[in-house]
């Protein structure tokens, strides 16, 4: 198979890629000719899932099957983040790797993450404005590390709240949800576990937008 000519040297740091299992995962994916655009679009829909899962516990009265919708949310939430990693994964093994796949790898993200984080707004005694506020700084990071990369930056992943913290807080969230007995969930204020979730990505969303702007910011007078 022909090598493309696009290097794809700029790429998120993720420690489960050098995970024999995966390797083995996203070499299995390769030699049956899955594509990796066809993975990003996936997870874009595994992301979708987990948004309305999340949501769907606010509409359900029946304690199980709450408990049920939390946990499955919480599995679809990292299926979206394995299928992330897996498309580039794939990508590299089968020298597929190109500026299209970038565009693949981008826009589902944003529509995952949008999905998710307005679906835990939506969830059982959450907050909807969290959940926009929320998704609002997860777009906002993701605009500042790409209008870095066009300014000649190495892309930004830099936290503390990037797109793999947000999903491991509001998969952490959802596992208590479903596993805390009723009385045993926390509740700050008005502030219940999914919403003080929300509080905590938008926080660190903040903090986050501000530390990769000084870096552009850096790089743009030295530069100068």
């Amino acid at each position: 198979m022909g090598k493309s000519d696009y290097d794809p040297t700029d790429r998120r740091p993720i420690a489960s890629r050098e995970r024999r299992i995966w390797q083995r995962v996203a070499g299995f994916l390769a030699a049956h000719q899955v594509s990796p655009n066809s993975i990003s679009i996936m997870g874009m829909l595994v992301g979708v899932i987990a948004g309305i899962l999340l949501a769907g516990t606010r509409f359900v009265t029946d304690a199980g099957a709450q408990r049920a919708l939390w946990l499955m949310a919480a599995a679809a939430i990292q299926l979206r983040l394995l299928a992330n990693m897996l498309d580039g994964m794939v990508a590299i093994e089968t020298h597929k790797a190109s500026r299209l796949g970038e565009l693949y790898n981008e826009l589902p993200d944003r529509v995952s993450d949008v999905v998710i984080i307005v679906g835990a707004g939506y969830a059982l005694s959450s907050l909807p404005v969290l959940g926009y506020v929320a998704a609002c700084l997860a777009i906002l990071t993701a605009y500042v590390r790409a209008v870095g990369k066009a300014n000649g930056v190495a892309n930004l992943f830099i936290g503390p709240m990037a797109k793999p913290q947000r999903m491991f807080v509001l998969t952490v969230a959802a596992v208590l949800m479903a596993l805390l007995p009723h009385n045993w969930r926390p509740v700050w204020a008005s502030f219940t576990l999914p919403s003080f979730a929300l509080a905590i990505i938008i926080v660190g969303g903040v903090v986050t937008v501000v530390r990769r702007l000084r870096r552009i910011v850096r790089h743009l007078q030295e530069a100068a």
